[in-house]
């Protein structure tokens, strides 16, 4: 199983190069890192319009975490599904969402999958097999293990991925919810994004455990870690692990060591990292060692490169654009949606929730 050393002491040098071997192709690798790039570029979007009064409820960042997120998600199937959480913005696009809507939800906008009644990233689609985020750290792995062995029982051998903060996992939700999936053998992946902070709280305040990946042995699970700003290494990684789901072995758990190169929010200024730990965090940008690896293994061009980050910063514009043109919700539809007799105004039209076929 491919594991990670334990984390050095904070320095710049010697920053490892991408996983030697990968089965993902040039066109694999390049789309992947698309989809990185379109995860930075609209948080840095999100961030801007945080800081122009334009979105009204919390900004949440996933700065320096696209790998995790994006390349875990891209190891799915079609027809599996997601539970992301704040800093999972990445995965929420590569499930499908449309920027545009996802930037909607923000801005609230009666075309969002909330039909502009949330201002952040609470919000799912189950159409792209995205379940919404619960703010109750822990609650959505319980969610996701009851879907998939629903799914099982309907004969459908379909996963549930999800992501929870070291933090939270030392809550009572995530014990309880690890267990019941260990027990029940569910079909799902549960990656622990080891960002170094619970909010302000470092790791080594919270947990005496030197590896989170060591709570999986206490469930009769295998503890796995990884290189979390390694994007070749978390789609192996993730993808073995989703296939044992698959075929029968069960729930499995990956701790991802990464960094949360911003605060808790955008509000936070996160004064409380000591400067040589950024340092070290900042050398090792997913992105910047994905660009390098691409380079060097001659899938792409500097130039092209830069032809992808011109792409998905126009794209983001223009979800701008069109998102400044949608209206906000009527304040006279306030109640639709809360009771099954009076649907959803964004969806009221949409079979998928209110017809047979819902499931």
């Amino acid at each position: 199983m491919t594991q990670t050393k334990d984390q050095p002491k904070p320095a710049t040098s010697d920053v490892p190069a991408l996983a030697d071997k990968s089965s993902l192709s040039q066109e694999q690798q390049l789309e992947l890192f698309r989809w990185m790039a379109l995860n930075r570029a609209f948080d840095d979007k999100i961030s801007l319009l945080y800081r122009r009064g334009l979105v009204i409820g919390a900004a949440f960042s996933s700065l320096g975490q696209e790998a995790t997120s994006c390349a875990s998600t891209y190891a799915l199937q079609q027809d599996d599904i997601i539970a992301p959480m704040i800093r999972n913005a990445g995965s929420t696009l590569v499930k499908g969402l449309p920027a545009r809507d996802f930037l909607a939800n923000y801005m609230f906008r009666t075309n969002a999958p909330t039909g502009g009644r949330d201002g952040n990233t609470h919000m799912g689609d189950l159409r792209y097999g995205i379940i919404a985020p619960i703010s109750m750290l822990g609650c959505s792995i319980a969610v996701c293990t009851g879907y998939v062995m629903a799914a099982r029982m309907r004969g459908e051998k379909r996963v549930a991925l999800s992501w929870i903060g070291e933090g939270a996992s030392s809550n009572g939700e995530f014990h309880e919810a690890v267990n019941m999936g260990a027990v029940m053998k569910a079909p799902m992946v549960l990656i622990i994004e080891n960002n170094q902070y619970a909010y302000s709280t470092p790791v080594e305040k919270q947990c005496a455990a030197e590896r989170f990946a060591d709570k999986a042995p206490g469930y009769g699970l295998e503890p796995i870690r990884i290189d979390g700003n390694d994007p070749l290494e978390v789609y192996e990684v993730s993808k073995a692990a989703i296939e044992r789901a698959r075929n029968g072995e069960g729930f499995q758990l990956i701790e991802a060591m990464t960094f949360r190169r911003k605060g808790h929010a955008e509000h936070d200024p996160a004064k409380y990292v000591p400067q040589d730990v950024k340092d070290y965090w900042e050398a090792r940008d997913p992105l910047a060692r994905f660009e390098a690896h691409l380079i060097k293994q001659g899938f792409s061009s500097q130039d092209e490169i830069d032809l992808i980050w011109q792409d998905v910063r126009q794209e983001v514009e223009e979800a701008e654009e069109w998102v400044n043109a949608q209206p906000q919700p009527d304040a006279s539809t306030v109640m639709q949606g809360v009771y099954a007799d009076q649907p959803h105004p964004a969806h009221e039209d949409d079979e998928f929730l209110y017809g047979r076929q819902f499931r």
